[in-house]
C-alpha cells in the first residue's frame, strides 16, 4: 500500500517533508531508489524497517547531510540542497549518534549551537533555562558530557534539535541503546511534541510504532513498500507477523541490490 494519507488524523494539508524519487548509490550498490513520499502537517510518522534498510541515507539526505544521486528533498516546501539556510531554520534533527562534543557540558554545547542559529544572547540563556528544565537535565548542566548516560545525551540532544522551535522534528533511531525507563521517558517527550510539529521517527522497534505514531513508512532493501496506519499494516492483532514477512522472515534478497540487477530486471541499461 503506496497510497497517499490526505485524510489521516488532524494533519492539514500542508506538506512539510517531502521525498522526490530519492535514490543513492555508491557504485553499483544501491542504498535507497526511488523513494518518494510526503508528510502533511502535525503529523507524527514511523520511519520503519529493519537495519541496513536505508533509513539513515533516507534521513541524511531529507537533512541535508548527504546528497542525493537522484531526487529531490524539501522541508517546509524549501529545497533541502538549493536552500539550505533556509531549510534548517525549519528543521530539527537528532541523527543516532547525535553531535555531541564529550568535552563539553550541556550548557556550552547548547549555547555553541545556539549562537551557530543564530539565536540573540539574552534570549539564547532563557532557552536553555526552559529547554534544560523541560527535558530534565538541568541537574547534570554543568558536568561533561562524556561522564553523562545515554539518557541524559540522548536529552540533550534532542534540546539541541528543538532549541531554535522547528516547524520540523526529524530523529533518527532516538531511542536506541536507552534503558526502559529512559525509552519511556523519551516516547513521552516524543508524544508531547507531536502536538505541535511534524515529525519523521526511524525506528525498527515496532512497540514503538504503536505508542508514537499515526502512520507508518516501511522501507526494506533500499525501497518503500508500505504507506499507511499501524492498523492497516497490522495482521491478526499484530505488528511482527507483516513485518517479518515484508523483510523476507531476515533472509537476504537473491540478487544483493545492486544498479545492474535493477537494469536487468526494468529492461534498461545501468
Amino acid at each position: 500500500m503506496l497510497e497517499g494519507d490526505d485524510s489521516r488524523g488532524e494533519a492539514s494539508s500542508r506538506v512539510m517533508i517531502e521525498a522526490q524519487g530519492l535514490s543513492k548509490y555508491y557504485g553499483p550498490f544501491v542504498a535507497i531508489e526511488g523513494i518518494s513520499f510526503s508528510v502533511r502537517e502535525g503529523q507524527v510518522v514511523a520511519f520503519l524497517g529493519p537495519n541496513g534498510a536505508g533509513k539513515s541515507t533516507t534521513m541524511k539526505i531529507l537533512t541535508g547531510y548527504l546528497a542525493p544521486s537522484e531526487g529531490r528533498a524539501f522541508i517546509a516546501g524549501l529545497d533541502i540542497h538549493e536552500e539550505r539556510i533556509a531549510a534548517s531554520r525549519r528543521l530539527g534533527y537528532l541523527p543516532e549518534n547525535g553531535p555531541l562534543y564529550l568535552d563539553m557540558t550541556p550548557r556550552d554545547f547548547l549555547q555553541f549551537f545556539g549562537e551557530a542559529r543564530g539565536i540573540e544572547r539574552e534570549d539564547l540563556e532563557d532557552r536553555i533555562d526552559r529547554i534544560s528544565k523541560q527535558y530534565g537535565f538541568q541537574q547534570v548542566m554543568e558536568k561533561p558530557m562524556g561522564k553523562l548516560s545515554r539518557g541524559y545525551r540522548q536529552r540533550v540532544g534532542l534540546a539541541q534539535a528543538l532549541m531554535h522551535d522547528p516547524d520540523v522534528v526529524i530523529m533518527d533511531e532516538p531511542t536506541a541503546g536507552l534503558d526502559p525507563n529512559q525509552i519511556r521517558e523519551f516516547r513521552e517527550s516524543i508524544r508531547e511534541l507531536g502536538k505541535t510539529k511534524t515529525i519523521l521517527i526511524s525506528t525498527h522497534i515496532l512497540r514503538e510504532v504503536d505508542v508514537i505514531a499515526d502512520r507508518v513508512l516501511f522501507i526494506h532493501d533500499g525501497q518503500l513498500i508500505f504507506d499507511g496506519t499501524p492498523e492497516e499494516l497490522r495482521e491478526n492483532d499484530s505488528l511482527e507477523e507483516p513485518f517479518y514477512r515484508m523483510t523476507n522472515y531476515g533472509r537476504p534478497p537473491a540478487h544483493p541490490p545492486g544498479k545492474e540487477h535493477l537494469a536487468v530486471e526494468s529492461g534498461g541499461e545501468g
